[in-house]
């Protein structure tokens, strides 16, 4: 399943930029996943919030330095669509559409009997069931000006922006081709960041929900620096209280979210099986340990070995842009 904005083609860098940092990797091989180089970039407060550029300048000059520090002039990009521009919602359309009509019917209806919070859409679609009088759908969906804005700014940097993502099916892929997934897995995914927290749950390898949270981020709070790897290191140095009163919003939030699921989401009463958390929050295993107190249902941090924690060095930041780096050469 991809959200196919754009064709792919091979020999692909892969971008993830978000309101705290610009994150590039290179895969080397796809079984087992492994990255040939990846590179990481701090990114000012301000200049991307939500999801949404606000300073095209300063982020413009900022890329401009990445790429030839990078050396990756003129190459071929995929990105990821920030996590706050995106909508997954399921849609019912009658069943006496063809398949090569649904693209066309959804964008007719988008705006009339389908209603976004956002106008003129950019969007993809996955079947669902169809029991003869209507067809289920899953719609993905992010608006255009937002989604465009980033291609643009790659195009007028010379890089080739083709193909975008998002980031609940990035993680999946790397989960899926890693042989995590179980048979009739219903699994809840836990993007734990330094500036939001993305909760997904997939039924099936299919992402049916997905829920997005700001977190509040005062740089003055954090020392920020490189390691010798070249991975950002965030040590906080603010009042510990503040964060303990982030983490409770969150973990009430996932409470909710799996309510939602189990109660009115899900007609066949299958439950949550599996948390899988990942994320570039500095106190990733302190969240991990907390989960794992608070919740009766099992808690996975990804990595790339079969134990709870990575050993190869791989930093887990890059762990969404080894994602990215799959779609299409599975």
């Amino acid at each position: 399943m991809a959200f196919s904005l754009f064709t792919t083609k091979n020999r692909i860098m892969n971008l993830v930029l978000n309101d705290h940092s610009i994150r590039l990797l290179e895969l080397k091989q796809v079984d087992p996943p492994a990255a040939q180089r990846w590179s990481e970039r701090f990114l000012p407060p301000g200049i991307i919030q939500d999801g949404k550029i606000i300073d095209t300048d300063s982020l413009s000059d900022i890329m401009e330095e990445c790429i030839t520090e990078w050396k990756i002039q003129r190459r071929q990009v995929r990105f990821l669509v920030p996590d706050p521009l995106v909508i997954i919602r399921k849609v019912s359309i009658p069943a006496e559409i063809q398949d090569d009509e649904v693209k066309g019917y959804l964008y007719l209806e988008l705006g009339s009997s389908i209603h976004l919070p956002f106008e003129e859409p950019i969007f993809d679609y996955y079947p669902l069931t169809n029991n003869g009088q209507s067809k289920e759908l899953l719609l993905f969906a992010a608006p255009e000006e937002n989604v465009m804005a980033y291609s643009k700014l790659l195009s007028k940097l010379k890089l080739n922006p083709v193909a975008a993502d998002i980031s609940p099916l990035a993680l999946y892929r790397l989960y899926y081709q890693l042989d995590r997934a179980g048979t009739d897995e219903v699994l809840f995914t836990v993007q734990f960041d330094l500036t939001s927290v993305n909760l997904s749950i997939f039924q099936d390898t299919v992402p049916l929900i997905m829920r997005q949270f700001p977190l509040t981020f005062n740089m003055e709070q954090w020392n920020i620096k490189q390691d010798v790897s070249g991975a950002l290191v965030y040590k906080y140095i603010g009042d510990e209280d503040e964060l303990v009163l982030q983490f409770e919003d969150i973990f009430r939030e996932i409470n909710k979210l799996s309510d939602f699921y189990r109660y009115s989401l899900n007609s066949e009463k299958h439950d949550i099986t599996k948390f899988l958390l990942n994320g570039d929050h500095p106190m990733l295993e302190a969240i991990y340990e907390e989960m794992k107190e608070r919740f009766e249902i099992p808690v996975e941090m990804m990595s790339l070995t079969s134990e709870d924690k990575d050993q190869t060095g791989f930093p887990v930041s890059q762990f969404l842009p080894l994602g990215l780096a799959l779609k299409g050469v599975q």
